[in-house]
Parts: C-alpha cells; sequence; structure tokens
C-alpha cells in the first residue's frame, strides 16, 4: 500500500497533467470518422453481446445510491441504463467495472466501453480518451461549515483569503485554481477525503460541483452550507460525458444515444427524476 504522502505526491502529479481548465472546456463531442456500424447490441465491445461500464469507487449520490452503479439508480446509473437500451442491450448484458477517475482519463487501453463519473468535457482530455456527446451541464460550488468565516464570504475577492480543497484531476480543482487563492489548493485522491479535511479544519472551504454539493450539505455534513456558485471561466457551460477508449469505434454510436435520449426528453425527466434545484445557490461576483 502507498503512503499517504505517496498518495498525495501521486495525486500532485496528477492534477498537472489530468485537469484541463474550464477554459478549454468544449461541448463537441470526439470519435473517429470511420465508426463502426450502430447496429442494436452488436457493437465491436470489449465482450461480444455485453456492454462493459466503468465508474469509480466509492461512487457518489446523486450520481449513483449506495454506492451500487448496477442499481440503476442515480442519475448517471440511470443515464448509462438509458444509453445501454438505447445501443441495444438489455440490463442483463450491462457490466461494470471500478476504475479511479484519474485513471479512466489516462491514456492507453481500457477496462471499459464508456466510463461514466462526471467527466467534464475538456480539450486536453481529449488529447486522450474520446467524449460522447454531453449528457449533463454542470456548475461548481463552494461549500463552508456553518461556523467558519468562510460561510460568511458573499464576493470572489473575499473567497481568495480561504484556504481551499478539491479533488485531484477535477474541474472542480480548476475551478479552485481560477479563484487565485492567496495559499495553495489543497488536493485529495476522493471527496471523501476532502469532507474529513474540512471537518478536521485542515481547509476551510471545498469545491465541489453543484449537484453534488447540494448532496452533501442536506444528507452528509448538515453543519455545512453552499457558499455559492463560481462562475464559469470563458462564460460557457461546463458539461459532462462519458469516457471511452481513444479512437473507440463506440464513441460515435454513444454520442448519437446520448443525442437520441436528449431529442426524445430522456435526459431532462432523468434529470428531474434524481437532481435537485439548482438555483438555489446564488453565483458569486
Amino acid at each position: 500500500m502507498r503512503s499517504p504522502a505517496l498518495l498525495i505526491a501521486a495525486a500532485a502529479i496528477a492534477a498537472a497533467s489530468a485537469c484541463a481548465p474550464v477554459d478549454e472546456t468544449s461541448s463537441a463531442p470526439s470519435g473517429s470518422a470511420s465508426a463502426a456500424s450502430c447496429e442494436k447490441g452488436a457493437l465491436p465491445t470489449l465482450t461480444s453481446g455485453k456492454l462493459t461500464l466503468g465508474t469509480d469507487q466509492p461512487a457518489y449520490a446523486p450520481w449513483f445510491v449506495d454506492d451500487d452503479p448496477a442499481s440503476g439508480k442515480g442519475f448517471e446509473s440511470a443515464v448509462a441504463y438509458a444509453l445501454a437500451e438505447e445501443l441495444g442491450y438489455a440490463k442483463a448484458d450491462v457490466e461494470w467495472v471500478r476504475v479511479q477517475f484519474n485513471a479512466a482519463v489516462q491514456p492507453g487501453p481500457k477496462t471499459f466501453d464508456l466510463d461514466l463519473n462526471q467527466f467534464s468535457i475538456t480539450d486536453e482530455r481529449k488529447q486522450s480518451v474520446d467524449m460522447s456527446a454531453p449528457y449533463y451541464d454542470v456548475a461548481q460550488a463552494v461549500i463552508a461549515l456553518q461556523d467558519s468565516p468562510a460561510a460568511a464570504v458573499t464576493s470572489l475577492e473575499a473567497l481568495r483569503g480561504v484556504k481551499i480543497g478539491a479533488q485531484v484531476g477535477t474541474t472542480s480543482y480548476d475551478a479552485a485554481e481560477r479563484l487565485q487563492p492567496s495559499q495553495e489548493v489543497s488536493v485529495y485522491n476522493t471527496n471523501d477525503d476532502a469532507k474529513a479535511a474540512l471537518r478536521a479544519g485542515q481547509v476551510q472551504a471545498l469545491v465541489l460541483d453543484l449537484q453534488t454539493a447540494l448532496y452533501v450539505t442536506s444528507a452528509e455534513l448538515e453543519d455545512a452550507k453552499i457558499v455559492g456558485q463560481i462562475p464559469a471561466g470563458d462564460g460557457k457551460p461546463e458539461q459532462f460525458g462519458a469516457v471511452l477508449d481513444k479512437g473507440s469505434p463506440l464513441t460515435n454510436c454513444v454520442s448519437q444515444a446520448v443525442e437520441a435520449l436528449r431529442s426524445r426528453g430522456v435526459l431532462a425527466a432523468l434529470e428531474q427524476e434524481w437532481m435537485s434545484a439548482s438555483g438555489s445557490a446564488p453565483v458569486l461576483k
């Protein structure tokens, strides 16, 4: 087992290599122009007749429920099974593998056909992996314990004096860096580690995607509050897409499936079912 110090060092290296600034965010999917036919249930998947889906462990709410991606409960689990059905795979044909967040977006062969784990679509990531058409628009937010001075912050300028933490290799980390805080942003391997650091007073605030922030402050850290949303770096929405191997013959088919679900209102219905309203957190200026 690696020591915590080595884990943090590895995390810092990964942050430098895997993250992309939000101003590089793009909604355009990637993929090979010579993609295979999208015939239902007959794609050239890793295992013939099966669709192997990846996600992290633990898999957090509201994206997954009870760390069980196979349940179909939680927004990304539900989207994953909707995509599988759209591609012609029954629920019994779906298999899940666990892949750490940073490993999923690194170059090299994958153990999954596609991975859903709140991956923001960035130009930097698309140099290493393919990304599908976006299935969700997301914002970044800051949370703090209610008895912390950070909880009273009302402006981006005041936030620069706050000790901030975020999960490594995420656009939450990029958003924290974009604030240009006076102290170095603390990085953690998982959001669980980051929440423990907040509770221990190692940091005064965390940056999380807004939906995760809403869940954490309502169900996990009930003595915490959302300080506010962080504006997008370039004014464009940050969007989540599925990750696939670079040059995967499935990418265009998955993107077509995402767009089909969007056009029929399936994505909107799943968002309404599993996600909280996002308008309850003010945007910091």
